[in-house]
């Protein structure tokens, strides 16, 4: 039984990674589906397991990256805040946030109106599609900024980052793809912290799930990032938006309902 739910974890993890809509909100609401409890293990697990995604960008972005000097200096300066707020809040946020249901539902709920809100105001403020190169390091420092709001299960660490770079005047691909690199030190900081926190406790075999949730999360999100490129280019986030605020209200009324 847990295998099957490694397996379905690992798809939820690779589906929802670069989506706005939260991998980590979306794993602790599978787990409670699931009746996993919500151990210390199964913590580490739906942190770690998000390297897997994060490696798909890696294999799409990582030649592209090595060549483009500019925006590694800029995604170095965004990955200071969050680096600094993630180390300093790590251990409450992983005792009274991580496995919290109704902290991920309010995050999913505010965060879809925030959505909403924000792309009606970018849409008018800023009909234009601004790059990457026009990209301040002051502005690239905000961006960490908003993205540091994602230690807070529920947000979602893209969500925050997409809407921080529409406010900038950023174009929604732009954007996007810099969300992409710059979930690769963000990332690879935070699993890699928590497995040396961690990982000591860990027995191969829960080593074992640990690289299958990596696996199939990999596999799954290399489609999620080529759709979610594809999908930008003639809708905006406000679907997403949509979708954040009915699923929280649906699993809002099943928590009630227990």
């Amino acid at each position: 039984m847990f295998l099957l739910a490694v397996l379905i974890l690992g798809i939820v993890e690779g589906i929802t990674e670069f989506l706005p809509i939260s991998s980590t909100g979306h794993l602790i609401l599978a787990s409670s589906l699931l009746r996993i409890p919500q151990t210390e293990f199964m913590k580490s697990f739906e942190i770690a397991i998000q390297l897997g995604a994060i490696f798909s960008v890696v294999v799409l972005y990582g030649k592209s990256l090595i060549e483009d000097r500019a925006t590694l200096r800029r995604v170095f300066v965004a990955f200071l805040p969050t680096s600094l707020i993630g180390f300093i809040c790590y251990k409450a946020v992983k005792s009274f946030l991580l496995g919290n249901e109704r902290v991920v539902l309010w995050s999913l709920l505010i965060g879809g109106v925030l959505i909403l809100i924000i792309e009606g105001y970018a849409r008018r403020k800023f009909p234009g599609d601004r790059t990457t190169e026009s990209l301040t390091y002051r502005q690239a420092f905000l961006i960490g900024v908003f993205q540091s709001i994602a230690i807070v299960p529920g947000v979602s660490r893209s969500a925050a980052t997409i809407m921080g770079g529409l406010l900038l005047g950023l174009g929604r691909k732009t954007i996007v793809e810099f969300s992409f690199v710059l979930s690769i030190p963000t990332m690879l900081a935070a699993a890699g912290y928590d497995l040396l926190k961690s990982g000591g406790t860990f027995s191969a075999g829960q080593y074992g799930y640990l690289f299958l949730g990596f696996t199939v999360s990999f596999i799954t999100a290399m489609g999620a990032v080529k759709f979610l490129l594809s999908f930008i280019r003639r809708h905006t986030f406000i679907t997403f938006g949509i979708y954040r605020i009915i699923l929280a209200g649906l699993f809002f009324l099943a928590v009630r309902g227990r």
